[in-house]
């Protein structure tokens, strides 16, 4: 909601330690020592030092670095909470150790629930500094006024699909088709997004996401593409996620997930690429050609790139630095539990250098960039994710005298490879402080994890009944210990 200029205020932050602060002419972010950075209303409006302006709230800077909020482009709040301990180390043998077609059909919340998920997420994305997220979630009840509540800035990214796959015996997996009803949800979507961009809270906007690239008629792909393009917003489409999707659409239609995206003319500078991993030069997937990266790059496609979760069924992209030399745009994004940013841009970084067998395939810099301007331009907003003049005031005041932090000659390094969301003293979106000395002000956050334990007990009791061979849950994930 914007307010009243009349009734805005200035909340200055007077000599802070560190701002990473944006270099418009460079085009990055520099480290300004001794900064003072202020905010009116929900924008900012001076990043510098000798500010000499009126303020009505002045916060000592000395031991604080500013920076800002972290934009993570490929989330799904509203049900990968609830799979904490069921699916940590699972991934179906006979479908390449994906945990897509054999697990995620059963692992599924009721509504309140999913209304638990969605806290505990935004929660825990809020404590690690993210203040602006892609919800990449089927509509539920309640969803927009739930995502108004939590303070975040949200894009919001109602998944529609023609087909839904499922398994008969583990290993081949199947495609049940309605087409109507895929149309029928698509429509839906661009009206939920038309109430998003009008909601009160003024935070919400939206991206079209067509769910899999596999579950998608080429129809369904190509209109949702142009209607996004025709309504200036992004497009998001999961593809070149596993070794079944990837034989499945070579199977289809004799190209890769990427060059058959690329055939419907639905690769652009406003598409994003959920996962992107399994390309025609992949080992697993090794393909007669060696042009998706270079598709990539040509069309300005954007990835986002959520390590945890392919990580924890020993898959990994190859890799961060590999994609960003070859000139693809990359973004982050927390796809599974935690839903820890910081956690997330850590193993980012240490599998790619796993991957590369090499320190030198990324830079620090690159990952934050990832992590702010990169998702920032692929959401098709250039005022958030850097602190300027004019942007919007989403910005995180990190305690840099946090034992973690220490010693803090270089703060972001410190930030992400030691302290993580343990040195987060604030955060702020649109000029409201929504986090405060390491408490979520908008969530009960504690109340919701409560709640979210007890939604999982009843999802528990009815595994077997949507488990293809009709298996107990410690048959599918076995505790760590055996209970006596």
């Amino acid at each position: 909601m914007t307010q009243d200029p009349a009734t805005e205020t200035t909340t200055l932050i007077k000599g802070a330690s560190f701002a990473i602060a944006w270099d418009g002419t460079e085009k990055r972010h520099v480290y300004m020592p001794d900064a003072d950075v202020a905010f009116r209303g929900g924008a900012i409006s001076f990043v510098g030092r000798g500010y000499d302006g009126a303020a009505d709230r002045v916060i000592e800077g000395a031991g604080l670095m500013v920076m800002p909020g972290l934009v993570n482009i490929h989330c799904h709040p509203s049900s990968e909470p609830m799979n904490k301990g069921l699916t940590d180390e699972v991934g179906s043998p006979g479908l390449y150790n994906s945990s897509l077609y054999e697990y995620l059909p059963i692992f599924r919340g009721d509504p309140s629930g999913v209304q638990a998920c969605v806290r505990v997420a935004l929660a825990e994305l809020l404590l690690s500094g993210v203040t602006t997220v892609a919800d990449l979630s089927m509509a539920h009840p309640g969803w927009l006024d739930l995502l108004g509540e939590s303070g975040m800035r949200v894009c919001v990214a109602p998944m529609f699909r023609s087909a839904r796959w499922f398994t008969r015996n583990g290993h081949v997996v199947e495609y049940e088709w309605d087409e109507a009803a895929g149309v029928k949800a698509m429509e839906e979507a661009f009206g939920l997004i038309e109430r998003a961009e009008q909601h009160p809270s003024g935070r919400l906007f939206g991206m079209a996401v067509p769910a899999q690239i596999d579950t998608c008629t080429p129809d369904l792909l190509r209109d949702s593409f142009a209607e996004a393009r025709r309504r200036g917003i992004s497009w998001q489409i999961h593809a070149a996620q596993s070794v079944v999707e990837f034989h499945e659409i070579t199977r289809r239609h004799g190209l890769t997930p990427i060059q058959w995206l690329h055939h419907l003319g639905t690769l652009s500078d406003r598409t994003i690429i959920g996962h992107g991993i399994f390309l025609d030069d992949h080992p697993r997937t090794r393909w007669h050609t060696e042009r998706d990266l270079d598709l990539l790059a040509e069309t300005g496609t954007t990835v986002a790139h959520c390590p945890t979760v392919f990580a924890r069924r020993g898959i990994m992209l190859r890799d961060f630095g590999r994609y960003r030399r070859r000139g693809v745009r990359l973004g982050l994004g927390t796809d599974t539990y935690p839903h820890n940013m910081l956690d997330e841009m850590r193993l980012a970084a240490y599998a790619a250098r796993m991957m590369a067998e090499t320190p030198r395939t990324l830079t620090s810099e690159d990952l934050f960039g990832a992590a702010t301007v990169g998702g920032a331009a692929a959401l098709g907003r250039d005022d958030i994710g850097r602190l300027a003049p004019g942007c919007r005031a989403d910005l995180v005041l990190v305690d840099i005298t946090h034992p973690g932090m220490r010693p803090a000659r270089d703060p972001v390094r410190s930030l992400i490879y030691a302290a993580a969301d343990r040195a987060i003293r604030s955060v702020v979106v649109d000029g409201t402080e929504v986090v405060r000395d390491g408490r979520c002000l908008t969530i009960d956050y504690p109340a919701a994890a409560a709640a979210l334990e007890e939604a999982q007990k009843r999802m528990i009791a009815k595994v077997p009944e949507r488990d293809w061979a009709h298996r107990p849950l410690e048959k599918i994930s076995p505790p760590t210990f055996k209970y006596v």
